[in-house]
């Protein structure tokens, strides 16, 4: 599993790869591939999935009883192309670039990287989007100690001057580089190649850990034929940058999709209404492991570790959706199933990040908890797990889509 991980991460470079890659999964697990501006026809058994916009994904097996939803995220911290981005400086071109996400910058520093995302061309009848991989890579050069002395004392570099990957020496035409197009959404991402690290081979470090391990774990899930009742996976863009897109959590298409399910089984709107009360949610997204170098930075009493299992997330003020009740009932599972789990907060007096469950809730409000594997250096251009929690994470997941699962008025029914 070790190997197919590592080539999803390395080949995922945006989120239309990172879709392509895990249509091409589904594919071949038997899933039945729907549009979502056409007629479906549903039928007990099925396995389906659906795409919007290239970016997100949803696949789903039709069942009986409530739904048991995982959902991760596509995209991950980068640097995006505006628009008319070759911009000249002496003997070079370089590219003009915007943050995506909210990067540790200094790592996208002399780093090898590629463009990647997907380009619209010009058809007969209209336009047709392409996802695109560029065949060359780029890099932002640092600016040497010997003319920045204080390179070391602090870091903090100019997002509109800094940041530029050098594309050529000379000048050059980006129409000549990607071919005929009337536009693009493209990224400059890293293209380091996953590697292992630790004496016994036990750490994984590469690109876009954060999410895709989460996507990919889900896929593996989904694809689970001891999966029982309605299992969905859904594979969400735009989170780093806050889900507010159509393709994001925060659009339709969850609950779009729950409800042409619902329809097929001929269920009215009071009963699918009924039916998401009794449901489950996991919002899958990775958490901060403790930190070797910086130990202090975590809670007192819940510092997760790489090595120590599932993360159930939680928090106060809702950035996490995890409650008593949520936790208590994957505890249950992850116990029968002999999977190891641990738990994290933030520092109270440290600002809490947030990921995309909350955001789902608001489409469609089902019982939910967060989860995710404890990683390093996240939102970094490389970033570390263990490979045993990735093992524990697909083996929880598994569990869950195999468990008859309804939550109750007063707690779960768990079989």
């Amino acid at each position: 599993m070790t190997d197919e991980l590592k080539t999803f991460l390395k080949t995922s470079y945006s989120a239309y790869q990172a879709v392509e890659n895990a249509e091409k999964f589904l594919s071949a697990h038997g899933f039945v591939p729907l549009a979502e501006d056409g007629p479906w026809e549903l039928s007990a058994g099925g396995k389906y999935y659906v795409t919007r916009g290239g970016s997100s994904l949803i696949a789903f097996r039709i069942g009986d009883g409530p739904f048991k939803l995982i959902a991760s995220h596509t995209d991950s911290p980068c640097l995006k192309l505006k628009e008319h981005p070759v911009q000249e400086s002496g003997p070079y071109s370089r590219l003009n670039v915007e943050e995506y996400g909210g990067c540790i910058l200094y790592s996208f520093f002399d780093r090898p990287l590629r463009l990647a995302g997907r380009i619209l061309r010009e058809t007969e009848n209209g336009v047709k989007s392409e996802p695109f991989v560029s065949d060359f890579r780029v890099t932002v050069p640092s600016l040497a100690v010997h003319m920045n002395r204080e390179v070391n004392d602090g870091f903090k570099p100019d997002r509109q001057t800094d940041l530029l990957p050098l594309l050529s020496l000379g000048k050059a035409d980006l129409d000549e580089i990607l071919g005929e197009n009337l536009g693009y959404d493209l990224f400059a991402v890293p293209d380091e190649e996953p590697f292992t690290s630790g004496t016994g081979g036990e750490f994984l470090s590469s690109p876009r850990i954060d999410d895709l391990t989460s996507v990919y774990g889900s896929l593996l899930a989904i694809a689970d034929e001891a999966c029982v009742g309605n299992c969905i996976a859904a594979c969400f863009d735009s989170e780093e940058i806050g889900s507010r897109t159509r393709q994001g959590a925060a659009g339709d298409l969850l609950i779009s999709v729950l409800h042409r399910i619902a329809a097929a089984r001929g269920l009215r709107e009071e009963e699918l209404l009924s039916l998401l009360s009794r449901s489950f949610l996991v919002s899958l997204d990775n958490a901060h492991a403790v930190h070797p170098n910086r130990p202090e930075k975590c809670d007192p009493t819940n510092r997760p570790a790489m090595g120590g299992g599932i993360v159930i997330k939680g928090h106060a003020g809702g950035a996490y959706t995890t409650d008593g009740l949520t936790a208590a009932v994957v505890k249950k599972i992850f116990k029968g199933a002999g999977v190891k789990h641990q738990t994290f907060y933030n520092r109270s007096d440290m600002r809490s990040g947030g990921t995309l469950g909350a955001i789902s809730l608001t489409q469609a409000s089902i019982p939910s908890v967060d989860l995710g594997v404890a990683q390093l250096a996240m939102h970094s251009a490389v970033e570390t797990i263990a490979l045993s929690d990735f093992d524990a994470l697909v083996k929880g997941l598994k569990a869950i889509f195999r468990t008859n699962l309804r939550v109750t008025a007063d707690g779960a029914q768990i079989g």
